[in-house]
């Protein structure tokens, strides 16, 4: 560990500017979890892994910024842990700022960094960075210092120091085209997309393809950032969900401030950041699923594997039909990034 940090003191000399961490891990070889746990980026206090009761604990905490992110999009996301309830498997925060989907059976390691931004940070199994939580300047430090001091650990297994594989592609088996169609037809909720996959063993990106235009449109890779200026635009409000494999944040509310950064689409807004990779998006859709309120409809942006970057729905609450300048956006969003052709070829 201590080889580490000094490799990792060398690595931000050489670059003369600081590095993020996840960045940095790559570039060392290592993980994430690895290089904070080797006080490289700061000291760091290892926490015990009892997440439900941590994320319990969090109110008292008052305003911080969530933090949640994969390889090509960046959430983070200011206010307050309400509504946080757990079960089996999960941890859902609901409140009307901080929303999460948490799946901590995939976390591991924990650790609390001091500093100029004191944050909560937590890893999952492979040492990848799961979710994390920063403090602000409206951050209860009271509050703060007590979560911290509850949950220290004196000692805690060491994270894996070697950098994860590369995830392989999933072949692809085959599925019946017509008898997917019809499951999507019948479907009542969103939430019940994913154990329709499940049930006919398809990927997201198969379904798309199998499911017809009507449903899954393919568009050019740029309507994730297209679809947000019109958003911005016409002030209509949205819902943006971006996770990982054991974490989902979604914001919901409108985006003012897109800032276009080489590289980097950005949501600069005083309560909600996003940061959008577009190289890594390898293909946008636009997505209709029926429901027992009517279709609802969200662009969905995927990469080369064909994971999800990040999805984009029109602000909505269960019970509500779908709001008709949404779907206008979505519409006008198809218009204005058709799929590319070679993608259609």
């Amino acid at each position: 560990m201590t080889a580490l940090a000094e490799r990792y003191a060398t690595l931000v000399k050489e670059a003369g500017k600081p590095i993020r961490a996840r960045d940095a891990a790559m570039r060392l070889g290592t993980t994430e979890a690895a290089l904070v746990a080797s006080g490289a980026t700061g000291h760091a206090t290892p926490l015990r892994p009892d997440w439900s009761a941590l994320f319990a604990a969090m109110p008292e905490a008052g305003r911080i910024m969530a933090l949640t992110r994969n390889e090509h999009a960046v959430h983070e996301r200011k206010g307050r842990f309400e509504d946080v309830s757990s079960g089996p498997g999960h941890i859902l925060v609901l409140g009307p700022e901080i929303d999460l989907r948490l799946f901590p059976g995939h976390w591991a390691h924990a650790y609390a960094l001091g500093g100029e931004r004191p944050s909560i940070q937590i890893f999952d199994k492979d040492g990848v960075a799961a979710h994390k939580i920063f403090a602000t300047a409206e951050t209860d430090r009271d509050g703060w210092a007590r979560i911290l001091a509850a949950f220290a650990a004196e000692a805690a297994p060491p994270p894996p120091e070697a950098a994860p594989e590369a995830a392989t592609v999933t072949e692809e088996a085959a599925v019946d085209g017509a008898a997917l169609r019809a499951d999507w037809l019948a479907l009542r909720d969103t939430h019940d997309f994913f154990p329709m996959l499940r049930r006919h063993r398809a990927t997201r990106r198969q379904a798309f393809h199998l499911a017809g235009q009507d449903l899954a449109m393919r568009l050019a890779p740029g309507a994730g950032s297209g679809v947000l200026r019109l958003a911005a635009e016409t002030e209509v409000p949205v819902m943006i969900f971006v996770g990982n494999r054991s974490a989902i944040q979604i914001h919901t509310g409108q985006v003012k401030r897109l800032v276009d950064i080489p590289g980097w689409f950005n949501v600069l807004d005083p309560e909600f950041n996003l940061h959008l990779r577009e190289a890594g998006v390898a293909a946008a859709w636009r997505v209709v699923k029926p429901t027992a309120d009517g279709a609802v409809t969200s662009i969905e942006l995927l990469d080369a594997g064909g994971e999800v970057v990040a999805l984009i729905f029109g602000a909505r609450k269960p019970g509500q039909p779908e709001r008709e300048d949404w779907r206008r956006i979505a519409a006008a969003a198809a218009e204005r990034h058709p799929e590319p052709q070679e993608a259609a070829a």
